[in-house]
């Protein structure tokens, strides 16, 4: 049976209330989670010869680099570990564009210098150029922009003496100082949207996000990076549309699988539609992170999500993790191959960096890794065959078969402590590692709200039936 008009407006509410950033220890206690239609079937992505990594993961090191810029170069493993260093000697992403929907970047970073060429905001609450950093989280954005495109800065005076004797990143060009993302010359969109409750601009992020991915297809994105989930693995209705002209568009969408560490068991809305890249968390070691990250069917790739580096407004920087720091990671590799290959679809797109990403945990694809650990050297140099359709699926396919006229939005919500939900999916046995170093995270009242706000409105109904009753006697 259908709910009725109230029950889908509060269904959508409770959605909204829970949609967050994704940062390290975000979003504790327990969740609302909808169901989701089963998706439609997907093909197999066009495997080429088994994968083998790059390189082998080093054991745990301390999360906490030294201070200073120059240490932030150092810090960050990933691009030699992962393959993203020999990718770069290739691909540099020039000519392409990635639309990062976040809290806003500040421009005035001095890796970010130069990137950044345009945004807007979608929130009501931000700057128009989508260039102030908003919302409980404002630096999350900025975090996100400079692992994708930072493009470092050079050394300052007082250290290019120590800077010259160290081992520059290849292709630097004497910015040895500063992150250097793993698109160094990518185009950066700013879009700054208010993620959870509160938005002074009165706009709901339920409407935002589809606001915000209309606004990327239309101004030139390649490639969208969607720091953000929900947990809820359905979406509304109102979305459909907008990530659907992105696939028709030829627009690759990544998006984040969500935390365990933030009370997200498994993988929320956007990652869970059709066609959408989710990204996976991987720890110190290259294994499944516990606490950074996610599981679901829907995950199609893993990238390094702990004991990474992000710049902050100001100039600054600080060391953080989760999917949101892995997402970027997985936006700027889409975006070196379009920049190597600019004639591949997006579909074509997302079938080489799965079809070559080291198998993990169970053979082939997995709820734990999705196809298995990213690996960017091989995505920019493995002969892969031509995919004859997204691995992913197809939005605008799932929406013709699941759709029908009259369909709420959304399934109504059922308050299932988001713990049990893990149940249905096996954990990786290894053991548990440590906790990363939480960056923040959007205030868990947001979960409160939603919650509170059911309890409300079955406390408000029960009233009801106990003054009719009384009427009737």
């Amino acid at each position: 049976m259908r709910p009725a008009a109230g029950a889908r407006g509060g269904s959508r509410r409770a959605t909204a209330g829970v949609l967050a950033t994704v940062l390290a220890g975000v979003l504790t206690g327990s969740g609302w989670l909808l169901s989701v239609s089963p998706a439609v079937a997907v093909p197999a992505p066009v495997q080429p010869a088994p994968a083998t990594r790059t390189t082998t993961p080093t054991t745990p090191r301390p999360t906490a680099p030294s201070s200073g810029p120059d240490a932030m170069r150092a810090a960050e493993y990933w691009l030699h570990e992962y393959g993203f260093d020999e990718a770069q000697k290739i691909s540099r992403g020039s000519g392409v564009t990635v639309a990062v929907i976040d809290t806003g970047i500040a421009t005035d970073h001095p890796d970010l210098a130069g990137a950044v060429a345009g945004g807007t905001d979608v929130s009501g609450a931000g700057a128009a150029n989508g260039a102030e950093p908003i919302g409980f989280e404002p630096e999350h954005g900025t975090m996100v922009a400079t692992l994708l495109a930072g493009r470092g800065h050079a050394p300052s005076p007082s250290t290019a003496s120590a800077s010259a004797s160290a081992k520059a990143t290849p292709g630097a060009s004497g910015r040895t100082a500063g992150i250097l993302g793993v698109a160094p010359e990518a185009r950066l969109l700013t879009v700054s949207a208010w993620v959870g409750d509160g938005n002074p601009g009165g706009r709901d992020i339920m409407d935002q996000i589809p606001a915000a991915v209309r606004w990327s297809v239309d101004h030139g994105a390649k490639v969208i990076n969607m720091s953000l989930t929900s947990t809820s693995t359905s979406w509304p209705r109102s979305w459909d549309d907008a990530f659907a002209y992105a696939e028709q568009k030829d627009v690759l969408v990544v998006a984040a699988a969500g935390n365990r560490g933030g009370g997200i068991t498994q993988v929320g809305a956007p990652a869970t539609m059709p066609g959408v890249l989710a990204v996976g968390g991987l720890d110190r070691a290259g294994k499944a992170s516990w606490d950074a990250s996610a599981q679901g069917i829907s995950i199609g790739v893993s990238a390094p999500s702990e004991d990474l580096v992000g710049g902050l407004p100001g100039g600054t920087y600080r060391t953080w993790a989760g999917t949101s720091a892995a997402t970027p990671l997985v936006s700027g590799l889409a975006a070196l191959i379009r920049s190597r290959w600019p004639e591949l679809s997006a579909g074509e797109v997302a079938n080489r960096i799965v079809s070559t990403a080291h198998d993990e945990g169970a053979a082939g694809r997995d709820p734990i890794y999705g196809f298995g650990a990213v690996d960017a050297a091989r995505a920019l140099t493995a002969d892969v065959q031509p995919a004859a359709a997204n691995p992913l699926g197809s939005v605008t396919d799932w929406i013709r078969v699941h759709r029908r006229a009259g369909d709420p939005q959304t399934t109504a919500p059922s308050a299932v402590p988001s713990r049990r939900t893990a149940q249905a999916v096996p954990v990786p046995a290894a053991p548990a590692p440590d906790r990363p170093e939480s960056d923040g995270g959007v205030v868990p009242g947001l979960i409160v709200v939603g919650f509170g706000a059911a309890l409300a409105l079955v406390a408000g109904a029960a009233a009801v039936h106990l003054t009719t009753l009384r009427r009737r006697r």
